[in-house]
């Protein structure tokens, strides 16, 4: 039975990386993944996904305005499709993903929808919320925060390292604007001004050797 499935998780936990798999599994096997991406996230170009480890796959940009199940039953036309996978989920309308759900509900078509769960602020973002609603299925994708703890939030970082606290809620940007912590870190860093550690201030030559002598 095809359901609509939801990985969710904060910056730099895998989550393009995984897409991309599920994408690669269903394409060795003789079978076609469709793959969608909002057109907003142009960071690797229009209708590119890529992961950070370097892998890419081209997807169907789409807007706003866009119904989703209208496209996928227009892409039916040229061949049966097994799977579809959509990056940055998070910023689809609630329209879109009920459009999702149809695709599932209606044309027996499983959804794979990946994104972030909340933004800078701590706020769930629109398409999120409704995927965490409407799923039938919730996965989590896991990484860490820089005090070791597990990192379920993400903050926005100025150009001094310190946390933006306002601003647009969709603004396009890496590692270097963005880092994955956990909540306590968030509350220290987004309400209590303590600047964000960043990759850049861990000294390597501190670290204990982790192959032994």
């Amino acid at each position: 039975m095809a359901k609509l499935y939801f990985y969710y998780s904060t910056m730099n936990a895998g989550k393009t990386t995984v897409l991309l798999q599920s994408a690669w599994n269903y394409l060795e096997r003789g079978m076609r993944p469709l793959l969608i991406s909002p057109g907003i996230d142009d960071r690797a170009g229009k209708g590119v996904i890529r992961s950070r480890v370097g892998i890419e796959q081209p997807a169907l940009a789409v807007d706003a305005g866009d119904d989703l199940f209208e496209l996928v039953s227009g892409e039916l036309e040229s061949g049966n499709i097994h799977c579809v996978l959509t990056d940055e989920s998070q910023f689809f309308t609630r329209e879109q993903v009920y459009q999702l759900s149809e695709v599932v509900d209606r044309l027996k078509i499983p959804v794979l929808a990946f994104g972030l769960r909340t933004d800078f602020q701590g706020e769930l973002f629109e398409g999120s919320r409704y995927l965490l609603a409407w799923a039938d299925e919730l996965k989590e994708l896991k990484t860490i925060c820089h005090t070791g703890s597990k990192a379920t939030m993400v903050v926005r970082v100025d150009e001094n390292g310190y946390a933006v606290t306002d601003g647009a809620q969709v603004e396009i940007g890496g590692n270097d604007r963005y880092v994955p912590v956990s909540r306590r870190e968030f509350k220290l860093v987004f309400y209590g001004g303590k600047k964000v550690r960043d990759f850049e201030d861990v000294q390597i030559e501190n670290q204990p050797d982790l192959l032994g002598d």
